[in-house]
């Protein structure tokens, strides 16, 4: 008996057990057409013709934009970066990263919903999707059926469109590694490197994945900045926001329908709204971290108030404050500039300023000077003292140059060998000076001396660079 009773105990503890994992539904979002859907079509446009042509642009000679990591050098149109310019690079991360700030706290997640290489690339896959299989009532209905012919041929088309557009975008985010053409050189010749060959079916595979099947997962579960973007919204920023005070109490009724005496408000509960969602939420529910401000929810709900004959925006871009009733939709733009985003303007035209400001001074030269060890100092046959000296002098321009290095800081001072030097376009050379100067003019053991570096042919390439010259 107590046997049968720790059984049923047993029996009943296993059916309490409850999972604490979800089972994902795949989502198929409904088309949906409107102003926000037409710029996030023109983005997704911008941005890949930007992604796959920038690559194939030329510009003097030489692949536009190239990280020569080998050769460690940034090829970025006119600018050449080397790795004493890391602080430009630097400069460009903190600008993009206070801008997403700033954005965010003024419209919310407007990178997430139109330029996110996520969000991006799940579109991509979509309409490839929709292309093969149809719209998402044939996709459901497809995915219901058993495997068939059709079935086959359609889906193993999509997945054929898919895999391809993956090694397009892998091919090409290693092309800004390594020059495109010589890149395309070695596919048709077979003789990729290791490591061209795993970045390019690594991202490959990622994009894959990740747009093909993971989609809302990502944006949802892995995403961080789903997590933090709560910390840059306040009460005045603009979101994607359902007006409860005017939908409220939703539910269906007929077009010529007197809903306002039924008490009913302006929703008509159709959850259209929902169905054109790529992550799946209900924007009615308030705002939600899973929410990337798509505004698909927007332009769909703006089409069923024209055929319903209500007012647009019962679902709109607007502020907390103005669905609180505290200011109307008129007076947003008054709130756009508050202490949060003033700061972020403030520091972030600062930045701005300075990095073009250093950039547009920047001396495209680099010299070092060491002295001989060898040799530290000799008497010559005049009856003067002889110092040499061994200059580097790094040509970090586009275009090569024929310098003249003078001397100065003692009396007397001369270059007796080495005071011309060419160097190619990006190139390094190595020059072997010797200085002589009076034994009257060195007063102490050890005297600095300077060393000036100009350009023939362009006045603004000029360094100087310090030494010591001993007795």
């Amino acid at each position: 008996m107590a046997d049968s009773n720790i059984a049923n105990s047993m029996d009943n503890e296993s059916e309490e057990k409850v999972s604490l994992y979800e089972v994902r539904q795949k989502i198929y979002p409904r088309a949906v057409h409107g102003i926000f859907n037409n710029w996030r079509v023109a983005l997704v446009l911008f941005t890949q013709i930007l992604y796959y042509g920038l690559p194939w642009l030329n510009w003097n000679g030489r692949q536009a934009v190239l990280f020569d990591l080998v050769n460690r050098k940034f090829f970025l149109f006119d600018l050449v970066f080397w790795p004493q310019d890391f602080i430009w690079l630097t400069a460009i991360l903190i600008i993009s990263a206070l801008s997403l700030f700033l954005f965010t706290a003024i419209a919310g997640r407007l990178w997430c919903g139109y330029a996110c290489p996520q969000t991006v690339y799940t579109e991509l896959f979509m309409w490839i999707e929709n292309w093969f299989e149809g719209d998402y009532k044939k996709q459901q209905k497809l995915n219901s059926l058993p495997w068939n012919g059709e079935k086959i041929a359609r889906r193993g088309g999509k997945h054929v469109a898919w895999i391809l557009l993956s090694l397009w975008t892998g091919f090409t985010l290693v092309a800004y590694y390594t020059p495109a053409k010589a890149l395309l050189a070695e596919l048709f010749t077979w003789t990729l490197g290791p490591w061209e060959t795993f970045w390019i079916f690594f991202y490959a595979f990622a994009t894959w994945g990740f747009a093909g099947f993971m989609r809302e997962q990502v944006c949802k579960y892995m995403c961080p900045y789903a997590r933090f973007q709560s910390v840059m919204f306040d009460q005045d920023t603009l979101i994607i926001t359902y007006d409860y005070q005017r939908g409220e109490p939703r539910g269906g009724r007929r077009k010529d329908a007197d809903y306002k005496s039924e008490g009913l408000g302006d929703c008509v509960n159709c959850d259209i709204c929902v169905s054109v969602c790529p992550t799946g939420i209900d924007i009615r529910d308030g705002l939600q971290y899973m929410c990337i401000g798509c505004a698909a929810c927007v332009d769909a709900c703006d089409q069923v108030m024209d055929k319903m004959g209500y007012p647009r925006g019962l679902i709109r871009y607007s502020t907390q404050n103005v669905v609180d009733g505290k200011y109307e939709d008129k007076d947003i733009l008054k709130h756009v500039f508050r202490p949060r985003t003033l700061f972020y303007t403030v520091v972030l035209t600062g930045i701005i300023l300075a990095f073009f400001y250093t950039l547009a001074n920047r001396i495209p030269l680099r010299v070092d000077v060491i002295r001989d060890r060898l040799t530290l100092s000799r008497e010559t046959p005049s009856g003067g003292l002889e110092n040499l000296y061994r200059l580097q002098v790094i040509n970090m321009d586009g275009k090569p140059h024929h310098y003249t290095i003078t001397a100065k800081g003692l009396d007397g001072l001369k270059i007796t060998s080495g005071d011309q030097i060419s160097v190619d376009a990006l190139g390094t050379e190595n020059l072997n000076i010797t200085l002589e100067a009076p034994k009257a003019s060195v007063l102490h053991p050890t005297q600095p001396v300077f060393f000036d570096i100009k350009s023939d042919d362009d006045s603004h390439l000029a360094r100087e660079v310090k030494s010591s010259f001993l007795k």
